[in-house]
């Protein structure tokens, strides 16, 4: 057995200290760590640096930017790998040092939260660039500003302050905000403004955005909204008539809201209400010009002067004219000649007239068509009793159905006239004042009954056809359009209950003439009659006139007598028209 030769002690402290070194070494040389070297040759764009390990580093020379390297220079690298795989060499990086030992000041300097001033170098996808203290920080589009920024590129080479929202110390990342910066002022000028405003005071603003209903004002901070309706004394369709974002304009201050932080804004209070003084510059009656501003189905508004609308309803367009609606006549944009009818300053309302500046041809009416006139017009349309006939356009006059015939009782005009006839008809009445002319049809003809009493004799015999039936009789329609009465009593000698059941409409029959009254314009008729004596006629011809009743005998044999026959064409005639519901 080999003896071991025992070492000297000089030896034993030869190796601690190589194996302390090696140990020192294994602590120091690790991926990640900064190390210093000494730059030991420059070799084209290789710069080898010794830091103490068993080989040499390279770094590339554009590490070092433009700064001059020499040999024996003292630089800081990191150890990037120990050993590379291909070279078996130490792999080192002075960028990489450089950038660590940049990002340990940013740490030490900056926390979350804190302001930073940099500049803005360059415009990258989703935000911009930021160089703070040889660090670059990432600043968001969405955090450029309190409102979204579409165009970046201005804000380049811009210097200003930052806030810091998120470091990521794994990713060496810094995120900043100037949208929170500029809340944050906003949130206090906001706060201190809210506190001073006061309702009815006139502050500066500038137009933030405009929308359909109004436009946000922006008080150096604070918004407030400014309703369409508070804009103009005039009528606005949409804001962008009169303002434009970034307009500077002074409104007033009408309302606040300080819990929900909502201010309201007026723009026309801060001018003259043109409304005080409307009276003195507009009075009742006066005549104005003005513009169709709008159209309603009821009448149209008319701008008579900058924030002053009045209506025209469609019964002050035209004396004559019927006015359906109201752009039959006019459209948007028409200049018109106007009469102020009526001012109510409380409610912001005129009443306007546009007819008041013509003549109203009523005026002269009893001249144009003197009673006792004739005339010709065309009927325009019924009533159940009569007929409005159009003299001229807007001047109607009217045909009462007991101003339509001479010889018929007409019970709807219908029965002798039609829609768009051509007639002649002479003035009976005129009423300026009420706008109405009463016209006669039968009037424009000669009256028959000169004629008819001597045609009709008493106890003559006559053919005609039976018009219409009623409860009390039966009427029948002679030559010359003229109507007889066959009163119930005078169908038969026998007793007749209903006169449908002993005769009808269209029927022929014969009868005499007992009654012919020129005053009532009355034709009294006899079925009856036809087989009585000439005695017996007479009789009845006296007894249908009203005179004392004489007993008579028939032809049938029996007695009788025909008292009350005159009040039975009475009561009959004077009950002439149809009721509903009786047979014709």
């Amino acid at each position: 057995m080999a003896i071991r030769k025992p070492t000297a002690p000089s030896e034993r402290s030869s190796a601690m200290a190589e194996m302390l070194a090696n140990a020192s070494q294994e602590t120091k040389f690790k991926n990640g760590a900064l190390v210093e070297g000494t730059v030991t040759a420059v070799k084209g764009d290789d710069v080898y640096v010794d830091v103490g390990y068993k080989s040499a580093g390279v770094v590339d020379k554009s590490e070092f930017g433009e700064d001059e390297v020499k040999v024996g220079d003292k630089v800081t690298v990191m150890i990037v790998q120990l050993e590379n795989e291909k070279t078996g060499t130490i792999e080192i990086s002075k960028r990489r040092a450089d950038e660590k030992i940049r990002w340990e000041k940013i740490l030490q300097r900056y926390t979350e939260g804190s302001v930073v001033k940099g500049t803005i170098r360059s415009a990258v996808r989703g935000g911009l660039l930021v160089r703070i203290d040889d660090v670059e920080a990432f600043l968001p589009g969405s955090q450029v500003d309190v409102s979204p920024t579409k165009e970046l590129e201005p804000y380049i080479g811009q210097t200003m302050d930052f806030k810091v929202i998120k470091i990521s110390n794994e990713r060496r990342n810094l995120i900043i905000s100037r949208r929170e910066l500029i809340e944050g002022e906003l949130a206090e000028k906001r706060a201190e403004l809210l506190a001073n405003l006061k309702e009815g005071e006139i502050r500066k603003g500038r137009v933030k955005n405009i929308t359909d209903f109004g436009a946000f004002i922006d008080l150096d901070g604070l918004d407030g909204l400014l309703h369409i309706t508070d804009m103009s004394w005039g009528r606005l369709k949409h804001p962008a008539e009169i303002l434009k974002v970034g307009q500077e304009i002074n409104v007033m201050v009408l309302g606040v809201d300080r819990e929900r932080e909502r201010v309201s804004l007026g723009l026309k209070q801060t001018q003259e209400n043109p409304w005080a003084s409307i009276q003195d510059r507009f009075p009742v009656g006066s005549r104005v010009s003005g513009k169709v501003v709008n159209l309603a189905a009821y009448g149209a508004f008319v701008e008579i002067a900058p924030g002053i609308e009045g209506l025209v309803h469609i019964s002050e367009f035209s004396w004559t004219k019927r006015v359906a609606r109201a752009s039959d006549m006019l459209s948007v944009g028409d200049e018109v000649q106007v009469v102020v009818l009526s001012i109510d300053v409380e409610n912001q309302k005129i009443a306007l007239g546009i007819r008041q500046t013509q003549e109203n041809p009523w005026d002269t009416i009893q001249e144009r068509y003197p009673v006792g006139s004739r005339v010709k017009g065309k009927v325009r349309n019924f009533t159940q009793y009569g007929a409005f006939v159009e003299l001229e356009e807007g001047i109607d006059g009217m045909i009462h159905i007991s101003d339509m015939s001479w010889t018929r009782k007409i019970n709807h005009p219908s029965e002798c006239l039609q829609k768009g006839q051509e007639v002649e008809a002479v003035v009976l009445d005129v009423n300026a004042k009420e706008q109405r002319i009463s016209l006669g049809l039968k009037q424009a003809q000669n009256d028959p009954w000169a004629e008819i009493a001597e045609k009709y004799p008493i106890g003559s015999v006559v053919k005609g056809k039976i018009s219409k039936i009623a409860s009390f009789g039966a009427f029948v329609e002679l030559d010359g359009g003229v109507d007889g009465l066959i009163h119930i009593s005078q169908i038969s000698d026998k007793r007749v209950e209903k006169v449908r059941d002993a005769l009808e409409v269209g029927q022929e029959v014969e009868a005499r003439v007992i009654k012919v009254d020129r005053g009532e314009r009355r034709i009294g008729l006899s079925i009856r009659a036809m087989a009585m004596s000439d005695d017996e006629v007479r009789e009845l011809e006296a007894e249908a006139s009203g005179e004392p009743a004489t007993p008579v005998k028939t032809s049938a044999g029996e007695s009788g007598s025909f008292g009350g026959l005159s009040a039975a064409f009475d009561n009959a005639f004077a009950n002439v028209e149809w009721q509903p519901g009786e047979a014709k």
